[in-house]
């Protein structure tokens, strides 16, 4: 019984909700390794059933930082090492500003600004010499982790910026994967020295953990095989459905 385990105590939750997280965060990254983008969001959203608010984004990142790490481990040889470079000085920089303001901000007026920068980048004819120069790719980083110490899953905000630097499905999902395990492993480190106590979940964490990247593994092999065209839809796709959630919850906490 995984609610009896010592590991698993500390987390009060029933064994079914237990189990049932950890097969969400087999299917979500499954999801994830297949189309690039959307476990994330779905994962959150599947936490926030069950998890407390004040636990659930240092959480999530946790579990996140390492479905990500395995995925970009197991994509390592299509990640551009150049743009990670450019989104970890936004990343630092991001992270350290949102530390200071964590309790600041509205959550809800943050997912507004997020789902229409997202929309923006992913459907407007925004000058090339904007998505081309490097200072883009920066600056979307330290958006997206200075919006992600309040609203968790920033994911679409970073693929949206680098999935038209690069020409391959591969390339991607391995470069957004290892973007985002830094974008959590900083996340982490922030949310440790405000005080939240990560050893009651390492039980569920390292289970997620695991069967996330299980998942990873069963949906690479259909990124593997999947169209580039058909591939690149569903990816703007998933993008643009996930940015109006984040819109429509944001307006609708305001409203």
């Amino acid at each position: 019984m995984l609610e009896t385990l010592p590991l698993f105590a500390h987390t009060q939750l029933s064994e079914v909700t237990l189990w049932g997280l950890i097969i969400a965060s087999f299917f979500t990254s499954a999801f994830t390794a297949a189309f690039g983008i959307g476990g994330g969001v779905t994962l959150l959203a599947i936490l926030g059933m069950v998890i407390p608010v004040t636990t659930l984004i240092p959480l999530h990142g946790t579990v996140q930082l390492g479905s990500n790490a395995g995925r970009a481990w197991h994509l390592r040889k299509h990640i551009n090492w150049r743009l990670i470079g450019l989104i970890l000085l936004g990343t630092i920089a991001g992270t350290l500003v949102g530390s200071q303001i964590v309790i600041a901000l509205p959550e809800a007026l943050l997912q507004i600004i997020l789902a229409l920068f997202i929309l923006a980048i992913t459907w407007l004819p925004i000058p090339r010499l904007v998505t081309n120069a490097d200072s883009a790719i920066g600056v979307g980083a330290f958006i997206a982790s200075l919006a992600g110490m309040f609203v968790g899953a920033t994911g679409p905000l970073i693929a949206g910026l680098i999935s038209g630097k690069i020409a391959n499905r591969q390339g991607v999902v391995a470069t957004h994967a290892a973007a985002m395990t830094l974008s959590h492993a900083l996340k982490i480190i922030a949310f440790g020295f405000l005080g939240f106590a990560f050893t009651n979940w390492l039980g569920l964490i390292g289970a997620m953990i695991l069967s996330g990247y299980l998942g990873t593994r069963a949906g690479s092999k259909l990124l593997h095989v999947m169209d580039e065209t058909l591939f690149r839809k569903i990816f703007r796709v998933i993008i643009t459905a996930l940015a109006l959630l984040m819109l429509f919850s944001g307006a609708r906490s305001i409203l």
